[in-house]
């Protein structure tokens, strides 16, 4: 019987992968980076080893060993490399692909095993979740096809990944009517979210809606500088 390692993080992909895989017993989740070690994927000799979602470098000898597969939510090779969300929506981009492809120790430079598109409409947490329930869907399908994966044309345009600093409003220089834009790519775990500073205090903004007039309504809270 063919194995299959999910190596996921975030709750809404923990929650996907109950609800796809669970109840199969060909299927492994691991969550922590500890989990992820050469003895144990060796114990278990997984055909493929998923990564939904994973905030740690995977090592070398493991990309080596297994095939290993990773999502990147853009058209690749168009927007290789960090924060994709964040430079698509920057851009105006409005939709965009979500890319299965193997993992290699080039950034997002891997063969492709197959896309989805993917709206950009709401806010960076939403996209994300919507972004989960379409990786589980890709990991369906290469399960049940056992896809071939295929080398990336095009030209490459890569992307750099955001730094805190640039959550600030009033030093990122954007045009008023990208202020919405800005505020939602930014409203999720993993980035914090946008704000201006005043006086030594960061207000933060998030949960942001544009009514029909163009008026922008949401939440706020106000923490102490980082830099103080």
């Amino acid at each position: 019987m063919k194995k299959y390692i999910i190596a996921t993080i975030h709750d809404w992909n923990i929650s996907n992968y109950e609800k796809y895989f669970a109840a199969d017993e060909r299927f492994t989740l691991i969550t922590s980076k500890k989990e992820l070690s050469l003895e144990f994927l060796q114990e278990i000799e997984p055909r493929y080893i998923f990564f939904p979602h994973w905030s740690w470098i995977v090592p070398k000898e493991i990309i080596e060993k297994f095939e290993c597969v990773c999502f990147h939510m853009t058209d690749v090779p168009f927007g290789r490399g960090g924060s994709p969300l964040q430079n698509l929506i920057i851009r105006g981009i409005q939709e965009t692909k979500l890319t299965a492809l193997r993992m290699v120790e080039q950034l997002d430079a891997g063969d492709i095993y197959c896309k989805k598109s993917v709206s950009l409409d709401g806010r960076a947490e939403e996209i994300y979740k919507r972004v989960s329930s379409l990786s589980f869907e890709l990991i369906q399908e290469i399960v049940n096809r056992e896809i071939s994966p295929l080398p990336q044309s095009g030209e490459v345009v890569e992307f750099s990944r955001r730094t805190p600093e640039e959550s600030d409003i009033l030093k990122s220089n954007i045009r008023p009517e990208m202020l919405y834009d800005f505020i939602r790519m930014l409203d999720a775990p993993g980035y914090p979210h946008a704000f201006v500073n005043i006086n030594g205090k960061n207000i933060y903004f998030h949960e942001i809606e544009k009514d029909e007039n163009g008026c922008l309504k949401g939440t706020f809270y106000i923490k102490e500088s980082d830099d103080e």
